[in-house]
């Protein structure tokens, strides 16, 4: 008898164990980015969010930046509203704040960027806002501030409070968060751009795939679709990934963590970008 009894002590002890490591994962979505300054979609870009089914539009709504001075974080290209969304669309509004802006806190900084960006909202018309992003290339200098500053703003916003993942931040605890954003590009080092593509090459991903499915927060991801074009001694450098590369990670990245097939985001919004691949491309990248 005392035997049974310890067999389900034993029982209960993994089913609790079990349920409390279970990890929730998001709902199936597709969504964009969008990093323009002004909010004005092209008939190209509609039916793109039509055709492709897109239900969340990320969308930048200014940068922070430390000021000329040094001294206190500022904001920076502000986005103007010419246009508006389809009302099935959600928008979410994201931040990005450059890294140096953490390396020492600034308080109030959480309640204000959460006021401008009510206010925003209130003078643009924009409704039925729930959740917010903010996108940081923060490091293990500035993690501690910035999951501080990310505890604040949960706090001064009151709802869903999301924020960028990049592959290098794999590694470290994860932030206080409702979920990440994966961000899959700008993976490679921009000086050796003739052996590798900066944006995306699944050598420099491939590291970093044994960290996912440890890692603690949902997750969504994000692909490029962007070109980068830049001059390198005087000579024009157009930087695009191809699509077969970007299927090759997406296939390894979600055979390491197979939820990552169910929010899948493309960066950024753009006819130029539409345009760039194959409808059988997009089709294949919002694949669930």
């Amino acid at each position: 008898m005392k035997f049974r009894k310890n067999i389900i002590w034993v029982c209960l002890l993994c089913l609790l164990i079990t349920g409390c490591s279970e990890r929730e994962e998001l709902p199936e979505n597709n969504a964009v980015y969008f990093w323009r300054t002004d909010l004005r979609l092209d008939s190209t870009e509609q039916s793109f969010l039509q055709h492709y089914h897109i239900n969340k539009v990320y969308c930048r709504y200014f940068d922070v930046v430390i000021s000329e001075e040094g001294a206190e974080p500022k904001p920076n290209a502000t986005i103007s509203f010419s246009g508006t969304l389809p009302d099935s669309i959600e928008l979410i509004p994201t931040i990005y704040i450059t890294e140096d802006c953490m390396h020492q806190k600034h308080q109030g900084l959480a309640e204000k960027i959460v006021k401008r960006i009510r206010q925003m909202n209130e003078t643009n018309d924009i409704r039925s806002v729930r959740e917010i992003q903010i996108d940081c290339d923060y490091t293990s200098k500035s993690r501690k501030t910035y999951y501080q500053f990310l505890e604040e703003v949960k706090r001064a916003w009151g709802q869903t409070v999301s924020t960028t993942i990049r592959l290098h931040q794999l590694s470290m605890e994860a932030p206080p968060v409702d979920y990440g954003v994966l961000m899959i590009y700008n993976t490679g080092d921009p000086r050796k751009w003739e052996e590798r593509n900066p944006i995306l090459d699944i050598r420099d991903v491939q590291p970093y795939l044994k960290q996912l499915d440890d890692y603690p927060l949902p997750l969504a991801a994000a692909y490029p679709v962007y070109q980068w074009v830049r001059t390198i001694r005087n000579i024009r450098i157009e930087h695009t990934v191809e699509a077969d590369e970007i299927l090759r990670v997406k296939e390894a990245v979600e055979k390491k963590r197979s939820s990552l097939k169910n929010a899948i985001i493309t960066y950024h919004l753009d006819k130029d970008n539409i345009n760039r691949y194959k409808p059988e491309t997009y089709e294949e990248i919002y694949h669930h």
